[in-house]
């Protein structure tokens, strides 16, 4: 999954990124590299270094040694400094966008798009003092009190994917801060110059030093993270065979995990559906962010041949008007609605399947291959659009993360929710219906954590919670909104009886208290 580390000795003159740790600015100091690129041209527009196992513990270390003074602060005083953050991240939030395009690759609206819902998280996180309200029961038992209380964990780690550089760190450590954690993130390599960013308003906030830190790296990184005694809790959001794998070595290890995984998000039409709504939702949830997104739409299933017909002539006049490019601010060729690709290895991973489902037999309608792209070595690919894509096939099974749609041609409701029943995945999915009894049967019924009722990407709003189901989330925690808060804290419960009402002397019985 990483860019090949490349030596340090045939680096010259393109900007080194630095970690952050202890509130500075950090050079590395393991002598790897990895080129991070401007997916528009292809250059390589800065490198990152790759941590070591001791530049990793020198972050946990530090966040450790922030952690007593940092929990031991009132809610509200925390909370004061992430209202602060809040007010320098929206105003900046267009020099965050920008830097995500430039990056990622997203365009510029999309990048605001993100930045937008992160802060959402920030805004919800600083509500931190009545979210951590614990309860009381009074008179448990002649002169007994019982009371509870939620109090944070210590040092916990976010490991985060490519395709939200912003967004899905604000995810996790707004509300880990909050609940008095400390933090060490650990960004993508591919784009892993928003984590500094966001580090450098946090200190303008005035978060304390050390206890928010980034270190840069793969899966070396990754690995030093999940055994280091010093950590407490993980989040992580990436593919499942990663999600797995860092759940199971960090719960090994004695850790609290959540792990988000892969998805192949079906969106169910159905006969009485509005069809033009339903192919502009479809469209844009399927091709959004070049497919790049954990909730994209890659599967829409079609309730009868007719909605099927219909449906896929409103899609191919809907991709024809789709503009590719750099999609940067103020860019010079205007907007552009889909971005590139992150990396080059990543457009040959994504075209390998288009050839992939040529040879499965699926009837490739758009091929994106053969889109009018623009010139250059950029890591651009046009939308993409199958149909009669069967369930035995990898380009349903398997999560593609590219502009590939594929069609899948139901007989009936039944049969439509059975193939998302059926999929090892259960991250999000959508239904496109004017009947209200079919929406509320397969809300009720559908094997998915999120779902959407004539909503393509039906992601949580952050006072609510984001999870999937199935292979699409190890862990009993969501991330975000009240599961993300029980996440970064533990329950402690206490019952209480003062001495002046022990008046029987040494009772050995079990308690009863009644």
């Amino acid at each position: 999954m990483s860019i090949p580390p490349t030596s340090s000795a045939s680096i010259t003159a393109v900007p080194e990124l630095r970690h952050w740790i202890a509130g500075a600015a950090v050079p590395g100091a393991s002598n790897r590299l990895s080129e991070v690129y401007h997916p528009a041209s292809g250059r390589v527009q800065c490198r990152v270094p790759l941590a070591s196992a001791a530049e990793v513990d020198a972050a946990v270390s530090a966040a450790a040694a922030a952690f007593p003074e940092w929990a031991s602060q009132p809610p509200l005083r925390r909370a004061r400094v992430l209202y602060r953050f809040r007010e320098i991240f929206e105003r900046r939030l267009d020099e965050v966008a920008a830097l995500i395009n430039r990056e990622h690759g997203k365009v510029f609206s999309d990048a605001r798009g993100e930045a937008m819902r992160g802060l959402e998280v920030i805004e919800f996180a600083t509500g931190i003092p009545q979210l951590l309200k614990g309860e009381l029961s009074e008179q448990v038992g002649v002169g007994v009190d019982c009371y509870s209380m939620r109090q944070p964990l210590g040092v916990a780690v976010g490991i985060t994917p490519f395709n939200f550089p912003a967004m899905v760190p604000l995810w996790m450590f707004p509300i880990a801060l909050a609940c008095g954690n400390t933090f060490v993130l650990k960004p993508s390599e591919r784009d892993p110059s928003s984590a500094n960013l966001l580090a450098e308003m946090l200190q303008e906030s005035g978060l304390p030093d050390g206890v928010f830190n980034v270190v840069h790296g793969d899966r070396q990184a990754v690995d030093a993270l999940l055994a280091h005694p010093g950590v407490h809790a993980v989040s992580f959001v990436g593919s499942t065979p990663i999600a797995e794998y860092v759940y199971t070595q960090g719960t090994s290890h004695g850790k609290r995990v959540q792990a988000l995984g892969g998805a192949k998000n079906h969106l169910v039409v159905m006969p009485d559906a509005d069809l033009d709504q339903a192919a502009d939702a479809v469209a844009g949830a399927a091709y959004g962010s070049a497919g790049e997104r954990c909730m994209a739409i890659s599967i829409a299933v079609t309730v009868g041949a007719h909605t099927a017909d219909a449906l896929l002539d409103r899609l191919k006049e809907r991709i024809r008007l789709l503009r590719i490019g750099d999609g940067a601010q103020n860019s010079a060729d205007g907007e552009a609605d889909l971005g590139p690709l992150i990396t080059r290895a990543h457009l040959e991973r994504v075209t390998g399947y288009i050839q992939l489902g040529e040879e499965e037999g699926a009837q490739l309608v758009v091929d994106g291959r053969n889109s009018a792209l623009p010139q250059g070595e950029g890591f651009f690919l046009g939308a993409t659009l199958f149909d009669h894509v069967q369930p035995t096939m990898r380009i349903y099974r398997e999560e593609i993360f590219g502009p590939v749609l594929g069609i899948v041609r139901a007989n009936n409701f039944e049969t439509a929710l059975q193939l998302i029943n059926d999929h090892e995945f259960g991250n999000g999915t959508s239904i496109f219906t004017r009947d209200g009894d079919t929406a509320r049967e397969f809300a009720r019924r559908v094997q998915a954590g999120m779902v959407g009722i004539n909503v393509p990407i039906p992601v949580p709003m952050a006072f609510h919670s984001f999870g999937g189901w199935k292979r699409s989330l190890f862990g009993d925690h969501a991330v975000y909104g009240p599961e993300g808060v029980h996440f970064y804290t533990r329950l402690k419960t206490v019952t209480a009886r003062w001495p002046t009402g022990i008046r029987s002397g040494v009772d050995t019985t079990m308690p009863t208290l009644g």
